[in-house]
């Protein structure tokens, strides 16, 4: 699919496409956070039809939403290309001296091999969280990697290694 970018100075960033069936859609990035969904009118892509304002909380959430499901995906097509390969959503609980800290602390992908690709919360899912990411008690982190290394990082969370 192309993505046309346009840049929108002082607002952010326009994107658009069109869906494999036809449809003409765009989405304004706005610098605050804020996402303006739009559908074109067919017969003139100037005109819009439809505009789905939606703040950054909401924002977020659909990005989740739709990020969870590609990232389910991938890791079931690895699961069935690669041998040995086991996906496992790890606990970070109370006892965790990991709890309230970065996740960078852990070290987990340097020292197992495994990689953590999601943490998952009451408040949703985050993707790809980078290192700076807090662990929080009740967090479950997806891991992705060997049996051994992912048992090893669940042993690093306790506090084991």
């Amino acid at each position: 699919m192309d993505v046309e970018r346009t840049e929108l100075p002082g607002i952010g960033v326009r994107f658009e496409f069109e869906t494999k069936r036809g449809v003409h859609l765009g989405i304004v990035a706005h610098r605050e956070g804020r996402r303006d969904f739009i559908l074109y009118d067919p017969d003139d892509l100037d005109t819009a039809l439809e505009c789905v304002v939606l703040d950054a909380d909401e924002s977020v959430a659909v990005g989740e939403l739709l990020g969870g499901a590609r990232i389910v995906e991938k890791l079931n097509r690895l699961h069935h290309e690669i041998e040995n390969l086991v996906s496992r959503q790890l606990l970070v609980d109370a006892t965790s001296p990991y709890a309230e800290r970065p996740l960078g602390d852990t070290r987990a992908r340097t020292r197992t091999g495994a990689s953590i690709v999601a943490v998952v919360r009451d408040s949703g899912v985050e993707t790809g969280p980078p290192p700076s990411a807090t662990l929080h008690v009740g967090d479950r982190l997806v891991t992705i990697g060997t049996e051994e290394s992912v048992e090893k990082v669940e042993r690093i969370l306790r506090g084991l290694e």
